[in-house]
């Protein structure tokens, strides 16, 4: 019996084998494209049809109970998932030290797939995963979105955020950092002048003050006098002035210092103007003469 013909199959695509120097038959036929982890059985299964010079043909498969373990190709796919971080982004400030962190992992049409159990969020030393409390999973096209809400409030300052995660077929997605900063207090603001209930009679004031945010500086002061905009304010290493046109009689002054976070302080001041001139409007001498020693009394009648 001699073998005149061996052929493989791999996805239904047969390949003809030659007879190679050592007497084996070979072939080199190309993988399927598309992994093999998302089929039933994991694997691709091959087929051997074998034809001799009597015209018998056998074939064997996956299933046979002697080599049908060799006949199973596994194709692993060799593209890396993509992490994608929805918010906070990156360098965001926010004042809510349990701010959300929502991101996505996707991988390829047609790919392996997320394995999610290597799906991890590191927010500076802590690690967490799917099945951490707080983290919730929503399945997507191609893979899946995580929303991890802190269950421990995050402290005043900056914090570092890395995720990690990898596809079924092993491929490591490319790492993703950020960093955030998290504030919860409004700036300082202490306004020197003019002072609360304070009268005067110029109509030209000052107004100067100080102003601070350890966490989220610079900080910008805005100023509204009688419900108008006084206009740009310059703060210089936590100082500010500005010269300012008051109204005859009450004046409301507002005061509001903005972090970068966006947090506010402000302070409300109420003046009076007051450039009016006392002027006498009537003298009384009692009595006029007087005598000499005597008790004068004098009235006066001012407008």
């Amino acid at each position: 019996m001699a073998i005149t013909k061996v052929e493989i199959s791999i996805n239904g695509v047969w390949t003809n084998c030659t007879k190679n120097s050592e007497g084996k038959w070979a072939a080199n036929p190309t993988a399927p494209a598309i992994t093999s982890f998302n089929l039933t059985e994991k694997y691709y299964p091959v087929s051997v049809r074998i034809t001799n010079d009597a015209g018998t043909v056998v074939t064997y498969d996956a299933s046979d109970a002697t080599i049908g373990a060799s006949l199973r190709l596994q194709v692993k796919e060799k593209i890396k998932p993509v992490i994608a971080l929805v918010t906070p982004t990156n360098g965001a400030r926010t004042t809510n030290n349990k701010q959300p962190i929502t991101f996505k992992v996707t991988d390829e049409t047609n790919g392996s797939g997320v394995k999610t159990s290597t799906v991890s969020l590191k927010i500076d030393s802590n690690t967490f995963n799917e099945s951490s409390p707080g983290m919730v999973k929503t399945a997507i096209t191609n893979g899946y979105q995580f929303v991890y809400t802190p269950q421990t409030a995050l402290s005043n300052g900056d914090h570092t955020i890395t995720i990690n995660a990898q596809d079924n077929d092993g491929n490591a997605a490319t790492v993703v950092t950020a960093s955030i900063k998290v504030d919860t207090v409004p700036p300082t603001l202490n306004i020197t002048a003019p002072t609360n209930s304070t009268i005067t009679n110029k109509k030209s004031i000052t107004l100067s003050g100080t102003t601070n945010d350890a966490t989220s500086s610079p900080v910008t002061v805005t100023a509204k006098l009688n419900g108008v905009d006084v206009g740009a304010i310059t703060v210089t290493n936590g100082a500010f002035t500005k010269a300012l046109t008051g109204a005859e009689g009450n004046n409301v002054l507002i005061v509001t210092a903005t972090d970068a976070a966006g947090l506010k302080s402000e302070v409300t001041i109420n003046f009076k103007i007051d450039t009016s001139v006392p002027k006498v409007k009537t003298v009384t001498i009692t009595p006029n003469p007087a005598n000499a020693s005597g008790s004068v009394a004098i009235e006066l009648e001012i407008e």
